[in-house]
Formats: C-alpha cells, structure tokens, sequence
C-alpha cells in the first residue's frame, strides 16, 4: 500500500516538474514573439539620390518645309526642289546619307474641306519631312547652326533654323544604371546611419528596398524623360529635348530594420 502511494506521489511530481517547464518554455517562446514583433516595428525610411551629368549620344532631327498654290503639278515640282536642295545641304554638312530619311509628300487640298471651302489664299498645300537620325551629335549640331542658308535658297522651313525640330537623347542608360544603382543605396544607408546615431539605435537588415525611376532630363531643366519607357518597375523616363548635356537621376527608397 505504501508502495503504490508512493508511486503515485512520484508521478505527481513528475507530472508538475513537466507542467512548470512547459510554461516556462512557453513564456520564453511568447517573449521572443514579442520581441520579434517589436523589432519589425523599428525601421526607418530612407531615401538615396544620385545624379550624373551625360552627353547626348543621339540627335533626330526633322527639317519640316512646305510649299503652297492653285497648281498642284507646280506646287509639287517646288517641293520636289526643296527636297533636293535640303538634301544637297546636309551631304555637304557630312551628314551620313544612312542617316538620312524622307517621308511621302502630304498634300493637303483645302477645297476638298467642308469647312474650309469659303477661306482665301492658295488652294493646295504640300508638306514634306526630310529626317536626320544621327550619333554624331555635334555635326547635326552644326549642321542645325547653319540650316539658315536653306531659307536663303527659297526653302520654308516650318520651324525656325538652328531652334526647334531638333532633340537631343541619351541611349545609353543601361551602361551607367548599375554603378548608379550602387552609389544611390550607399546613399541611403548613409542617411539611416545619421538617422540611427541621431536616435541612440544601430542599422541592421534591409527590410524593403525600392529602386525608383530614372529619370533624363536636359542639363536646363527641360524635361528630356522615365518609369515610361523601359520598365514598370524602376524603369525609366525618357523623351527629346533640345539640350545636349543630360542629367540623368535616381532615388532608391530602402527600409532598414533599426536595432538597440
């Protein structure tokens, strides 16, 4: 009898040393959670810029003219004449007949319109596009400079000569994207260290990082771009401008984990 109950006192206390420990692993396993969840709330939002100064490396150039009257066969012979002349001009400006493209002639019969058959002035108008798609940018460049002595020769041209129908773009992003990828996440680990120190905390893991758009624009500020060209995500914006010089620019969002 004495034995069973001293059996029975034995699993007893087995059974309690087992219901301590349970708890305690417990707690110490809810504890860690607890920190857990507490060190996920800790991060810090910071943001890394980096900006490079390029050169365009390619220029498109459309030399727009037009020519007007009531004789179609003449108008057309006109325009004809300016197309050869504009294209005797850039031959002798060295621009690479390669380069060079022309679009089919656009006549345009105003009697024709509806609306517009009670307005004076010439009935037919004939446009054409003579276009410059070129890397050497300097010598479009100039070319453009001297695009003047076209209008001397009789040529109208629809924009003014050596201003608009000229942009300037930047091709080569993906050559310079990975060195300012890196150079813009340095930068912004720079920034949670300043912002770590300042708050008594240390930097740990990255939580989230963003790369951003890369944006182009010319060296004045005009817009020259972006995330609407080559990808959805952290891609680019990139358009003409009338700018040479291009500053191209990134900011990588990034979240760090902040720890004591």
């Amino acid at each position: 009898m004495d034995a069973v109950r001293g059996e029975r006192q034995q699993a007893a206390a087995i059974f309690g040393l087992l219901i301590v420990a349970g708890l305690a692993v417990g707690g110490y396993l809810l504890g860690s959670e607890i920190k857990d969840i507490k060190l996920a709330d800790r991060y810090v939002t910071v943001r890394g810029l980096t900006e490079r100064q390029v050169k365009a490396d390619l220029a498109i150039w459309n030399l727009d003219f037009k020519e007007s009257g009531d004789d179609l066969a003449a108008v057309y012979t006109r325009s004809e004449r300016d197309k050869s002349l504009t294209l005797a001009f850039l031959a002798e400006q060295k621009i690479a007949e390669a380069d060079i493209s022309s679009a089919p002639a656009r006549v345009i019969d105003r009697q024709a319109n509806e609306y517009g058959g009670s307005e004076r002035g010439p009935r037919y108008i004939v446009e054409q596009t003579v276009t410059v798609q070129s890397k050497n940018v300097d010598g479009v460049a100039a070319a453009n400079a001297k695009s003047s002595a076209l209008v001397g020769q009789g040529v109208i041209l629809a924009s003014t000569p050596g201003q608009a129908g000229l942009e300037y773009d930047f091709t080569a992003l993906n050559s310079i994207k990975p060195d300012m990828i890196t150079e813009a996440t340095k930068n912004a680990r720079a920034a949670a260290d300043r912002f770590a120190a300042d708050s008594g905390s240390k930097v740990g893991a990255i939580r989230r990082a963003e790369q951003g758009v890369f944006s182009i624009t010319g060296s004045n500020g005009s817009s020259a771009g972006v995330d609407a060209g080559e990808d959805a995500g952290g891609g680019m914006i990139n358009s003409g401008s009338t700018s040479i010089q291009k500053k191209v620019r990134v900011v990588t969002t990034v979240d760090y984990y902040l720890e004591r």
